[in-house]
């Protein structure tokens, strides 16, 4: 983080000092990590407490001062502990996150939003403009109330560049969140049917995810996908000048001639206002290409020359786990491990990259639940299958009994259909019966556990033994 003193920390959370002698608050600096994990606090941290629905964190506050940290953001004075004492945490902490913005007025702060794709866009992003300048970006899918301060604090003097992916599960949630990080820069990816069973509409989704580009100011821009009505739509509702990506005839940042290659893998050209330029993804599945072009658009706004916007597309690689994570196994078995989260948008997307991977190979689908889609869950599950179907898998395995309308849209055609009651089941059936050159897909939501499964499944039994 960037160094405050413990005075400075508790002008800007609003918090006192206790535990604190002498001339601490003025001496003693937070120059370290900001967890909300005693587990990895480090020396010149500050350690969050927050009360959670299991476990109080100021029970864990002792452990991290005994790691390092110098002091504690607490909601109490804790004995024998330096403490920034605030009313709440949670305030507590956004307040010390606008306040980490506000101290470097000349960072770019740029945040995404989107029904699927924030993770890998966040992460594509932080990769090419880490060529440009130092740069953080969010770990894993650290988007909520907790992971964008997390983020937002692990800034230093010298960071140019920074992303924020910003997630919600309701009204108010995005503006929040941009409360905390104020956006130069906002990109809206998508609207889908993700989290519908809390929103409850689709348009509940989509007035959650305008919150992004109304937070934008007038100076700065709002990226918005052209090829997606709902996302296009937002341009009313922000001051910013808006740019537009997609494959859309209007769209100011265009992808045409879009491939894939064998393996899945996107080339297309790229127009923009300054040229065009070919471009060869890395990444797997033909749903990077809306990916890039949202980064491309943000690359280009903060002053990056497009040949090295497409030459870093082209370098980068996945960094956050189980997101269209390929393996090659020794036996010839290929397995695509995208099973982090799962809606019916990117159940589609991982299909569709399926097909192209598994032309001339035998394909299997290996499915679990998509959670958080309310009263459309059993029709949307089915509509997974019928998808599974019309792209021609080979073989669907489908997990648990909350993912059994998957094998009933699948029907009676030519895919093999098997339901199974778990992960472990569906280890056992995948390593009695997977060939040299099968194509493997794992997809379900995080809480199904498949991502792991597609861990185990990643050696072969021979290798485990080596």
């Amino acid at each position: 983080m960037i160094p405050m003193t413990l005075a400075e920390v508790a002008a800007a959370t609003g918090g006192t000092l206790a535990g604190v002698g002498g001339d601490g608050a003025t001496r003693v600096v937070v120059d370290g990590p900001v967890v909300t994990d005693s587990r990895e606090a480090g020396p010149g941290g500050l350690y969050v407490a927050r009360v959670g629905e299991h476990a109080d964190g100021h029970d864990f506050a002792a452990s991290a001062v005994a790691a390092g940290c110098v002091a504690a953001l607490t909601s109490r004075p804790l004995d024998g502990l330096p403490c920034v004492v605030v009313n709440d945490t949670q305030e507590g902490f956004a307040r010390l996150t606008r306040a980490v913005v506000d101290a470097l007025p000349d960072l770019a702060v740029v945040g995404i939003t989107g029904s699927s794709g924030k993770t890998s866009t966040k992460d594509l992003l932080g990769s090419v403009l880490a060529t440009a300048g130092p740069t953080v970006a969010p770990v894993g899918s650290y988007n909520s109330e907790v992971g964008v301060p997390l983020t937002v604090c692990r800034v230093t003097p010298d960071t140019r560049f920074l992303v924020v992916e910003m997630g919600a599960r309701g009204i108010g949630h995005i503006a929040y969140l941009a409360s905390m990080a104020p956006p130069r820069i906002g990109v809206v990816l998508n609207v889908g049917t993700a989290h519908v069973g809390e929103f409850g509409s689709r348009e509940a989704i989509a007035r959650a995810k305008s919150e992004l580009p109304a937070a934008v100011p007038e100076s700065g821009v709002a990226v918005l996908n052209a090829d997606d009505p709902a996302v296009r739509a937002m341009a009313a509702v922000t001051a910013a000048r808006v740019v537009l990506v997609g494959e859309a005839e209007d769209a100011q940042v265009r992808a045409t001639d879009v491939v894939l290659d064998r393996q899945g893998r996107p080339s297309f050209t790229m127009t923009t206002p300054v040229g065009a330029v070919p471009v060869t993804l890395g990444l797997v599945g033909r749903h990077h290409v809306g990916n890039a072009l949202a980064t491309a658009a943000v690359a280009l706004e903060l002053g990056l020359e497009l040949p090295a916007v497409a030459a870093a597309l082209a370098e980068a690689r996945p960094v956050s786990r189980w997101r269209m994570e390929v393996t090659e196994r020794a036996d010839g078995v290929t397995l695509v491990n995208d099973a982090y989260n799962a809606n019916p948008d990117s159940m589609r997307a991982a299909l569709s990259a399926l097909e192209r991977m598994g032309e001339g190979r035998r394909t299997w689908a290996v499915l679990g639940t998509m959670l958080e889609l309310g009263e459309e869950s059993h029709a949307l599950h089915a509509e997974v299958g019928a998808e599974v179907e019309a792209r021609g898998v080979d073989e669907l395995v489908v997990v648990g009994p909350a993912a059994a309308p998957i094998a009933t849209g699948a029907g009676d055609g030519a895919t093999h259909v098997r339901s199974v009651t778990d992960a472990d089941a569906a280890e056992a059936l995948l390593r009695e019966e997977l060939r040299r050159g099968d194509v493997v897909l794992f997809k379900s939501s995080r809480d199904a556990g498949l991502r792991l499964l597609g861990d185990r499944l990643a050696t072969t039994p021979e290798e485990q033994q080596t």
